[in-house]
């Protein structure tokens, strides 16, 4: 077994927790995003995308955080991280649908915004084009200020408030039992967390519960899928980065409408 990673990356993170909890070891293949590597021919003709992570298991390379994330939990079922119950495990997969509904597309934006433009991404940007491109270059001259940050923004709150709601609910996002609904948030608040944006819920009554199911999900076997990885160059600079932004993120979350 292969992974193809990065360390920082939300997406890898998921797949890192899911392969602690069952005691899986695979190769890793550590991806430097801002060198290109995700776009080497060689990577490329494991995943077109150009995208991480990619897992290669028994001949097979595998895509896709999520579909990974589903294809380790039945490849593998010892310590099984889908419920039982068909009502929890329908509820467990809305929310594993989250982030490719949006979410990762506006965690990607703010983490450029805010703290990601203050490094050399040249490589990996001469591999976009057109629109993209363009996107692109807006972002890393005009960080959290770009006019479509804002919106990105919002939505990646909306998500907070629906992980808060939920867990007013159950001690777990899809019911009693810790599951892939929550190994495929939990990346995306930690890196609130480490953008220096744990106020989003610290500092608001209706949110207090995030921070419990945090302490929970920190105290599994798994999270050292992330906290061995933590690259502390770029936490540095997320956390300085991030607390400079925050008037910004308080102003747009304040305004909007």
């Amino acid at each position: 077994m292969d992974l193809y990673h990065n360390d920082m990356s939300v997406c890898s993170q998921k797949v890192r927790l899911v392969l602690r909890e069952k005691y899986l070891a695979p190769t890793l293949h550590h991806l430097d995003l801002r060198a290109g590597d995700s776009h080497t021919l060689e990577y490329l003709k494991l995943n077109p995308k150009g995208v991480v992570p990619t897992l290669v298991d028994r001949g097979a390379q595998i895509t896709e955080s999520t579909v990974i994330c589903e294809y380790l939990d039945e490849a593998y079922p010892e310590t099984p991280l889908r419920p039982q119950d068909p009502i929890a495990r329908s509820a467990m997969r809305r929310w594993t649908m989250i982030p490719d509904s949006g979410l990762h597309h506006a965690a990607g934006t703010v983490s450029v915004a805010i703290a990601f433009r203050h490094q050399d991404s040249s490589r990996q940007i001469a591999t976009f084009a057109g629109k993209a491109l363009e996107r692109a270059r807006t972002l890393l001259s005009q960080g959290i200020s770009a006019p479509f940050v804002a919106e990105q923004v919002i939505i990646y709150d909306s998500v907070v408030s629906e992980v808060a709601k939920q867990l007013s609910k159950t001690q777990w996002l899809a019911g009693n039992c810790y599951s892939l609904a929550d190994i495929a948030m939990i990346p995306y608040l930690c890196r609130l967390e480490h953008l220096a944006q744990e106020w989003l819920w610290e500092e608001d009554s209706t949110r207090t519960q995030i921070s419990g199911w945090l302490s929970r999900c920190k105290a599994t076997k798994g999270f050292a899928g992330i906290s061995e990885f933590i690259n502390i160059e770029y936490l540095g600079l997320m956390r300085r980065t991030g607390l400079e932004a925050r008037p910004i993120i308080e102003r747009i979350l304040t305004q909007r409408p």
